[in-house]
């Protein structure tokens, strides 16, 4: 098992010195609706980095659970800290890892909000030659697998995450409450009026917090859906694997 927080300092060195890629699983803790737990992003990140503990060159880094959320402020529970705060906390993490000779990794993500600032930090530490870590969005691995499984599935606490929380913490998922999601649920993410987006909340389209047809969500479509993402995240990894960190870095100017 290549989790590097459950390991001392002295078996550190050797999964290290072993590992060819890091995976940096980051999420969020915030509102999810009635039915999903809190902890969703980070749940789902964190489960799909941890298929990977028994990888010969890959090392699981302790998951970020906070992330960039004030879209989701009205609702009871949500943490959330600055785009600045995360982007920085995510680039030093990475960077200090590369001092002990793992300068490849994938930021493992879970949180539409903290897409923005994976790619400044991965775009930092490319630039700087410290380290080569592209984010990758699992949702948006699925190619058209959710367009087959659903009708409606919508893009936040709907089928598909809610399918996927229930293949990974089923027991955290309060699915007689989906119906409650759905009901208080808007058909799509944001709001517009004549042209401009008007949705800088969730809370001022969505009043339960979810988007989509929750109650569409099933363990089984959540197992085809994790499935996609983990082979999509390990096909990811091998490529990184096997590539070296020269080529990683950015091309000089012509």
């Amino acid at each position: 098992m290549v989790r590097l927080a459950e390991h001392t300092t002295t078996t550190a060195a050797e999964a290290l010195d072993d590992a060819a890629v890091a995976l940096l699983p980051v999420g969020s803790t915030e509102q999810h609706g009635p039915a999903l737990p809190l902890g969703t992003d980070f749940m789902a990140a964190r489960a799909l980095a941890r298929e990977f503990d028994d990888a010969d060159r890959a090392v699981v880094l302790p998951t970020v659970p906070v992330g960039v959320s004030p879209h989701h402020r009205q609702f009871d529970g949500t943490l959330s800290v600055t785009p600045e705060t995360f982007e920085r906390y995510v680039e030093e993490t990475v960077a200090s890892l590369a001092e002990h000779g793992v300068r490849k990794a994938v930021l493992v993500n879970g949180h539409g909000g903290n897409t923005d600032a994976l790619f400044r930090a991965a775009r930092t530490l490319r630039d700087d030659r410290t380290a080569f870590a592209p984010p990758w969005n699992w949702w948006d691995a699925l190619g058209e697998l959710p367009e087959e499984l659903f009708d409606g599935h919508g893009s936040h606490a709907g089928a598909v995450e809610s399918s996927v929380m229930l293949s990974v913490a089923e027991h955290l998922v309060r699915e007689d409450a989906l119906a409650e999601a759905e009901a208080g649920a808007s058909e799509g993410w944001g709001r517009t009026v004549h042209g401009a987006e008007v949705g800088f909340d969730t809370a001022d389209f969505s009043e339960s917090g979810a988007v989509g047809t929750p109650t569409e969500a099933s363990v089984e479509a959540g197992k085809r859906l994790f499935g996609r993402a983990a082979d999509e995240l390990g096909a990811l990894v091998g490529w990184l694997a096997d590539r070296p960190v020269e080529e990683c870095w950015p091309r000089e100017h012509r």
